[in-house]
């Protein structure tokens, strides 16, 4: 398989998904009050790892907020799978479900095969974080492929309250050719 990441700088590709809370969310697009837009997708159900990570993304929601960098949440999984795991973290996020392979290779996130059906019912995506910035383009991009690579969520706060800062005219970073 050819793996293709997005790069840093590019626009980001405006993927509708669907909403475990019903209708759809628009990945690359920030909704209503916020300028910026955080993406985490996620591996499912199977992943006590995502399960932390969500729930530590919950308790610095306000936080990104205060930011004006509005919050999702992703994975492959099927809504009653999505629902199961969702029932313990409690997000006041919004999170999409049922991520397609074509939409994973567009993200360019690393997707890996289930090790039986019991872990998950169809390949899934591996843990990658997005940020937008006001034009759409893509500000900061961690992609991992395996569940014990992710970004701290606390110094990614950081990092984009220091960006976020007209004063320190941060640049998007990685760009060279």
């Amino acid at each position: 398989m050819k793996h293709t990441a997005l790069a840093a700088g590019q626009p980001f590709p405006q993927l509708a998904v669907k909403s475990v809370e019903g209708g759809e969310l628009t990945l690359g697009t920030p909704g209503s009050g916020f300028d910026w837009q955080l993406i985490v997708v996620y591996r499912g159900a199977h992943c006590p790892l995502c399960t932390r990570y969500l729930k530590q993304l919950n308790t610095l929601l306000s936080e990104f907020h205060r930011l004006k960098i509005e919050v999702l949440a992703v994975s492959a999984d099927p809504l009653d799978r999505a629902q199961q795991q969702l029932a313990d973290i409690q997000p006041t996020y919004p999170v999409g479900y049922g991520l397609s392979i074509e939409q994973m290779q567009e993200l360019g996130v690393y997707i890996s095969q289930p090790r039986s059906a019991q872990e998950a019912p169809a390949p899934f995506a591996e843990p990658a974080l997005f940020v937008m910035n006001d034009k759409q383009e893509l500000q900061l991009v961690d992609i991992s492929n395996a569940p014990f690579t992710r970004p701290d969520l606390t110094a990614l706060l950081g990092g984009l309250g220091f960006i976020r800062k007209p004063e320190n005219n941060y640049p998007i970073r990685g760009t060279f050719k």
